[in-house]
């Protein structure tokens, strides 16, 4: 397997001298996914040492290169998301050639990576079946918009459209205000993060069987498992559920209050907690009040509780109740802006944020892995890809197989 290295990664060498490989060291992924919900799994397994080989349209590649301004180079940013530590082919799928250049580099390969929409030319051209029959070692995972079966199986999707149908729409914003998505693409997210997960099970089964297998995940299914004690209440009582603003649908004090200055959070997880907060901003007898003792209590009254906790909350700053909730112990924190996170003393103690070269942009920070092996954080190992850029190199190689490997 080819690696690259670039002269401003950072350091990746262990407590014992050797160099951090990660986990998937060894593993070959071949994406064939665009846009986030596959890129970003597949990110991910690069993130944790497999060898990406993204393979992209020659005619503009990935269409979230072209997804802004900002632009960093000759791409948007967007692009640059979700592609780091990544290597660039470019092919054309629907071609005689293309398809041989992708079976060459299947034969190759331990995982597959796509979202063709169901029904498509290219999914038939990709037959999962045919696939599996000709490299039965291989990890193949599908991610779509609704699924593999029901009535909007073959219905196009973006994250939005998943959020809506999802219904995480209808539980974001403030009550009785109009719908909202979520920040960030949950619905193109929570695909990825499921998706990453199977992949990594079925390498793992596959290390004992030595066969592979078809996995397929979708927006839809991620949403519905992301619901969690939404879902759970809804089963329980039947009442359709409804946005809450910054709210908790099961704890009271869980959300956004005003201080003098600014807004800032509060969660109280149990009855002790709330006592504790009671006694912090000078309310003892709000924690004496037998109605609202038991969070039973305060989710029942919630308006009133939470109509009582702002009176006091709005006469001091931010700051001030923050640093008095750290010294109890109690739960609270300043809703901060990205440029605020990023510039945290916290955020640069993790090493969350690592710089690497882009060939035309230069110095180019991403994201890293958010988790730990050892205590060492997975390196982000080269700039996102320019389109094409290991056409000659990888596909030059492809007559000189090396065997496939069928352990994870």
């Amino acid at each position: 397997m080819r690696t690259t290295e670039t002269e401003s990664a950072p350091d990746t060498s262990t407590a014992t001298g050797g160099t951090f490989e990660g986990p998937l060291a060894g593993v070959r992924v071949i994406d064939l996914s665009k846009i986030l919900a596959g890129p970003y799994a597949t990110m991910s397994l690069a993130d944790l040492g497999a060898e990406v080989i993204k393979v992209e349209h020659p005619d503009g590649g990935d269409p979230t290169r072209a997804w802004g301004p900002p632009m960093v180079g000759p791409d948007a940013t967007y692009f640059h998301a979700a592609n780091h530590s990544k290597k660039s082919v470019t092919i054309d799928l629907k071609s005689d050639r293309g398809q041989a250049q992708v079976h060459e580099l299947l034969a190759e390969a331990d995982v597959l990576v796509e979202n063709f929409r169901p029904g498509s030319s290219l999914q038939t051209i990709f037959d999962y079946k045919e696939l599996a029959a000709k490299f039965p070692h291989l990890v193949i995972l599908h991610i779509s918009a609704y699924g593999d079966h029901g009535p909007m199986r073959d219905e196009p999707g973006y994250d939005m459209v998943a959020q809506a149908r999802g219904g995480l729409m209808s539980l974001t914003g403030e009550a009785g205000g109009p719908p909202m998505k979520a920040g960030f693409a949950m619905g193109d997210l929570g695909a990825g993060l499921f998706g990453i997960i199977g992949i990594v099970s079925a390498l793992f089964e596959r290390s004992r069987t030595g066969k592979g297998q078809y996995l397929t995940t979708s927006l839809y299914e991620g949403q519905l498992a992301l619901h969690v004690n939404w879902a759970t209440n809804y089963f329980a009582d039947g009442k359709r559920p409804h946005a809450l603003g910054s709210g908790h649908p099961n704890l009271v004090p869980y959300q956004a209050y005003p201080a003098r200055d600014n807004y800032f959070v509060i969660a109280i997880g149990n009855d002790s907690q709330w006592q504790q907060l009671c006694t912090a901003i000078g309310r003892p007898g709000l924690g004496e009040d037998e109605r609202f003792a038991t969070n039973r209590g305060r989710v029942i009254n919630r308006e009133y509780v939470n109509e009582e906790l702002s009176r006091t909350l709005r006469t001091k700053t931010v700051d001030h109740w923050c640093a008095l909730f750290s010294a109890a112990g109690i739960p609270a924190a300043p809703i901060k802006h990205l440029d605020e996170v990023y510039a945290d003393p916290q955020t640069e103690a993790l090493g969350m944020v690592q710089t690497v070269d882009h060939p035309t942009a230069g110095p180019m920070r991403q994201v890293a892995f958010p988790v730990n092996f050892n205590g060492l954080r997975p390196p982000v190992r080269s700039a996102p890809p320019e389109l094409g850029a290991d056409t000659d190199d990888i596909l030059g190689a492809a007559d000189h197989p090396h065997p496939a490997t069928t352990g994870a």
